[in-house]
């Protein structure tokens, strides 16, 4: 019935306890989950996991975040996306949240090794035709100017794809659409303070939707502040239902539908 469309089951905090998780899952009703690859050093592992389980698939790629690891050319992502069972390239994009903390005083213009890791993903994804998996925070004007200048906004090979764990505006949701991607809700719209996100869930067509949990992290209310696993899923398909006025099943229907056309262009596995 759900789909967990972004999950990171081989975090340590999971992977101990998958057995458990994957009984949760089954009790929920969350039939799939999309295992994410952050780093090249981690996708034996997450590769390992979508070919142990049938109803597990995996992405490659490096997280824009993620500093003092292997840097992947085109072609170690094209490598990665050739084997079995790995859908999509990602998470890529750009972060550019905490400036002066989490990175130490740099600016944006110090960045450009996160935009030239952004472009490397982009043409693997249009190199091999499966859809790009983004990550953006602080960061969607870049983000958008980026995917145009290589070509997502133009007849022909558009990788397309989805903008992950969705918090930004309306604005930008609509600027993603217009790109053919799809927009991806988290447990961060069942957060008393986030009506802006449930605002913008309201907004975006039912079949360019989909729901994850993002676990171990952000999980939803009534868990917020637990660990999350991709049994919490139904909780975010009830808050949009919510929101749209429509039932928990209808969006588990559509959110999976849009998971097959996305991931597998139409046609369930």
């Amino acid at each position: 019935m759900f789909t967990d469309s972004h999950c990171h089951l081989n975090f340590p905090e999971l992977q101990a306890q998958l057995p458990q998780i994957r009984q949760a899952m089954a009790e929920a009703r969350v039939d799939r989950a999309l295992c994410i690859c952050t780093t090249m050093e981690e996708f034996p592992g997450v590769h390992a996991l979508a070919t142990a389980h049938d109803n597990f698939w995996a992405t490659v790629g490096v997280h824009p975040d993620n500093e003092g690891v292997t840097e992947p050319s085109v072609q170690d992502l094209l490598d990665g996306a050739a084997l079995p069972r790995v859908v999509a390239i990602g998470e890529t994009g750009l972060d550019y949240y905490g400036m002066e903390d989490r990175k130490g005083g740099r600016t944006v213009a110090d960045l450009e090794w996160q935009r030239e890791r952004f472009r490397t993903h982009i043409r693997a994804a249009r190199a091999t035709r499966k859809p790009l998996v983004i990550h953006t925070r602080n960061a969607s004007d870049d983000t958008l100017a980026i995917l145009r200048e290589e070509g997502e906004d133009g007849p022909g090979n558009q990788a397309g794809g989805v903008f992950h764990c969705f918090t930004e505006t309306a604005e930008v949701a609509r600027a993603a659409l217009d790109l053919g991607y799809y927009i991806s809700f988290s447990g961060i719209v069942t957060f008393k303070n986030a009506q802006h996100l449930r605002d913008v869930a309201a907004f975006v067509p039912m079949d360019r939707m989909l729901i994850e949990t993002d676990s171990p992290y952000l999980a939803p209310v009534p868990y917020r502040g637990k660990t999350n696993t991709p049994a919490y899923v139904p909780f975010v398909a009830q808050q949009i239902a919510a929101v749209r006025g429509v039932s928990v099943e209808e969006v588990a229907e559509a959110t999976s539908r849009n998971f097959d056309n996305l991931f597998f262009k139409g046609v369930t596995p």
